[in-house]
């Protein structure tokens, strides 16, 4: 009589739904490779997956947890690729599989689960701003502990212009009232990223020089690195991980 298998891990799925700039690729690679820092060093196996090029998604309860990265498509545009992956995190947020949207995969975190995200009505955000948190904060598994006010980087033209029924914002700024959102259970997004570095968002402002105009130099000028912003990322994978060894002990729901 054999005993039975113990499960095997379940992988922490990095989400690719965009590319960075190809300067920035070139001397810090990708998205998906500054997420995966931030993430830090622990026990979870991370899987990268791109719906774009046709990658298949797993049912989100063979997965440990996603995290959603940023793009330069927009989620308005409807694009195929993009209303998939949009149906399968909310089917992960539904099933309580953690889940954080970043930038691009917040708002279409947002806009799955029965929201909208669409072009904010000021414009483009971009470079490190000061974000504030919200009461709702306060207990939250993941943002509780950050400092009252801490310093994020942003770059987007699209935002979670309302909210799904039920969504908690979490963060703002006088920019953006949706900068953090808990979606459910175990499922957030945030507006700003928590993988960039100062070298990052200073590459974006360079490539929006144009557009910004005469704002351009002091936007530049005042970028900074954003720790508590980047820790977000850490934290993620801690709260991952908890769940992974509860799950492995017994003590959570497969």
């Amino acid at each position: 009589m054999s005993a039975d298998l113990p499960d095997p891990p379940r992988p922490l799925v990095i989400l690719k739904l965009g590319d960075t700039l190809p300067e920035l690729r070139e001397r810090q690679d990708d998205f998906e490779h500054w997420i995966a820092r931030g993430l830090g060093r622990n026990d979870l196996d991370l899987a990268v997956l791109d719906p774009r090029r046709g990658d298949t998604l797993p049912p989100p309860e063979r997965t440990a947890g996603v995290v959603a990265s940023g793009s330069h498509a927009m989620v308005s545009h409807r694009e195929a690729w993009s209303e998939a992956a949009g149906r399968w995190l909310a089917q992960a947020a539904h099933a309580g599989v953690p889940v954080l949207g970043i930038c691009y995969g917040h708002q279409l975190l947002a806009d799955a689960l029965g929201g909208r995200a669409d072009d904010h009505p000021l414009g483009r955000e971009v470079g490190t701003v000061e974000v504030e948190l919200l009461p709702e904060a306060e207990g939250d598994a993941l943002m509780a502990g950050l400092p009252p006010r801490f310093a994020a980087q942003v770059v987007h033209r699209q935002s979670a212009l309302a909210l799904p029924p039920g969504a908690v914002a979490l963060a703002r700024n006088a920019w953006e009232p949706h900068q953090a959102v808990r979606f459910g259970e175990a499922a957030w997004g945030v507006q700003f990223h928590p993988e960039f570095d100062d070298d990052a968002m200073r590459g974006y402002v360079d490539a929006l020089a144009g557009e910004l105009g005469e704002d351009a130099a002091p936007r530049r000028a005042a970028v900074r690195p954003t720790p508590e912003a980047a820790g977000l990322l850490a934290r993620f994978a801690a709260l991952v991980a908890r769940r992974e060894a509860a799950r492995a002990a017994g003590t959570e729901p497969a």
